[in-house]
């Protein structure tokens, strides 16, 4: 667990998990990162893996401006995740994004997560079509907070976009 993209990490090393991926087809990997714009450069020279899942984390509005350059790279599934959602990020352009997750800070001196924020992405997930999955409230004890909202769980998967992919 790491961030793939931290530039400390240099792209051959990058290179070399790529191709450990590439060559455990039956493997669905997740890559996210904080920095979108590092996998927008180097990911064209890596080549689109139907098995790699490419994301980005936006926990309040100010990091919003990582979505446009997910949107830019070539995946079979993007991805956000909103976690942890410490701050209203309003409804978000999640055009072309097939997936967004979403889920409080949990832990001593986790920061409430308000119930707006999450209905607000939760509408944009509706208008653009984006897959939404409720991970949890958080909290200091957030099995207690437990993962409904509204009354539901909600477990979508970009299986669509999956499968039109293969």
């Amino acid at each position: 667990m790491c961030d793939l993209l931290h530039e400390d990490l240099a792209e051959q090393d990058i290179k070399r998990v790529w191709q450990v991926m590439s060559e455990t087809p039956q493997h669905t990997y997740q890559v996210l990162t904080k920095r979108p714009e590092r996998m927008q450069q180097i990911t064209p020279r890596l080549g689109r893996l139907p098995n790699v899942w490419l994301g980005t984390s936006v926990e309040t509005s100010e990091f919003l401006g990582r979505i446009e350059h997910l949107r830019q790279v070539d995946c079979v599934v993007r991805f956000v995740s909103f976690e942890p959602l410490i701050g209203a990020v309003g409804s978000p352009n999640l055009k072309d994004i097939h997936w967004a997750i979403v889920g409080g800070e949990s832990g001593p001196g986790a920061r409430p997560m308000e119930p707006e924020w999450v209905d607000e992405i939760l509408t944009s997930c509706r208008y653009h079509r984006t897959a939404f999955f409720f991970k949890q409230w958080g909290g200091k004890q957030k099995k207690r907070m437990g993962r409904e909202l509204g009354g539901r769980t909600y477990d979508e998967f970009p299986q669509d976009q999956v499968s039109s992919a293969k």
